[in-house]
């Protein structure tokens, strides 16, 4: 262990061990996946919190060997066992591989470590920023790739104004050392899990969209919603990430958005059920700005519409249906019907409410 901390030392990294973990250390061949909870702390005297992955719900997975945007994540999950806590400070860039060990926290208070002594080469935490924000959709449900187009992350960083969040552009334009817990909860060979979508290269996700595809439509025959929305979700992302490599507008970016539109549309019926609705609101309202003859867009907007009381709206919806496939007039009939009771009963429950605020 003294040499790891030793090595990662020389590296502009700080290592402490906070609870010792179970085993012996893998050997973390690329393609092991690591998956771990993260908190990322400012290297301010409070300790200023910018992400915890307990707080989203959902621990961070990691496959050695793939690139990913942050290096300095995989040197330091590279040190650790399974089932142990601990704490790397990283400078924004680490030392010159000099001999000398220069560079590194210079002294801890309580907790946190209370001064950095820097030396400067290669970036290690300068495009936190960047990726923070791909982590931060992700757990929003939004595309992961959101404001990106395909460049390195420098160019993005000096591309982009902001990155809507406004930690992260404070970080961006003044990077500093980040300090990272990390708790190792599980390490897996090569071939033992199923790939995440982002860690896929381009041929595997082609051929893995239309099994995530069916995945997703079985869970939501099972009635485990949730579950299935998740699954139209990675399908989309493989695709947004082909997408992204392909020139706006040409065959190949047209013919993967129209593999795009049923799995979204799916995604929205999911969140109809889950009561989202300005989330499906969005999303129909994206697909017919590009596809306005889409028939299941209107109806779901329509029905999303009609649940957040823009009853004009939702009759406009429901109209276009019916202009763009008259066979679906009982089941126009029957929404717009409920739109008028759910209407109807509004009405009477706010003449009852008024009734009483006069009475007195």
């Amino acid at each position: 262990m003294a040499d790891i901390i030793g090595r990662l030392r020389e590296d502009g990294i700080q290592k402490r061990v906070i609870k010792e973990g179970r085993g012996e250390l893998p050997d973390f061949q690329d393609g092991t996946k690591a998956t771990f909870h993260y908190r990322t702390l400012r290297s301010d005297e409070e300790g200023t919190v910018l992400d915890d992955s307990r707080v989203r719900g959902k621990p961070m997975e990691l496959i050695i060997g793939k690139k990913f945007k942050l290096p300095v994540w995989e040197t330091i999950v590279c040190t650790m066992r399974e089932g142990e806590i601990a704490q790397f400070c990283c400078d924004v860039k680490c030392p010159f591989s000099d001999g000398d060990g220069a560079g590194g926290w210079a002294s801890w208070a309580g907790d946190q470590p209370a001064h950095w002594c820097p030396l400067t080469l290669r970036q290690h935490v300068v495009l936190y920023p960047l990726v923070a924000k791909s982590l931060r959709n992700i757990a929003a449900g939004k595309d992961p790739l959101e404001g990106q187009r395909h460049c390195c992350g420098i160019a993005q960083m000096h591309e982009h104004n902001s990155l809507g969040h406004a930690d992260l552009d404070a970080l961006q334009q003044n990077p500093q050392p980040l300090v990272f817990d990390i708790e190792m909860l599980k390490v897996e060979n090569p071939g033992t899990y199923q790939q995440d979508p982002w860690a896929m290269t381009d041929e595997e996700k082609a051929k893995a969209v239309p099994v995530i595809h069916q995945e997703g439509n079985r869970l939501y025959r099972e009635g485990r919603v949730k579950e299935a929305a998740a699954k139209y979700y990675d399908a989309i992302a493989c695709l947004k990430n082909l997408q992204m490599k392909e020139q706006p507008g040409s065959p190949d970016w047209i013919q993967l958005d129209q593999q795009i539109t049923p799995l979204l549309l799916n995604y929205c019926q999911c969140k109809l059920a889950a009561q989202e609705y300005y989330e499906v609101l969005d999303h129909c309202s994206s697909i017919l700005n590009k596809y306005d003859d889409n028939v299941k867009a209107y109806f779901k907007r329509g029905k999303a519409h009609a649940a957040v009381w823009n009853a004009q709206e939702a009759q406009a919806d429901f109209a276009k249906v019916l202009e763009l496939d008259p066979a679906l007039a009982p089941v126009v009939s029957r929404e717009l019907r409920a739109l008028e009771a759910r209407i109807r009963q509004k009405d009477e429950e706010d003449k009852a409410r008024f009734r009483g605020i006069f009475s007195h």
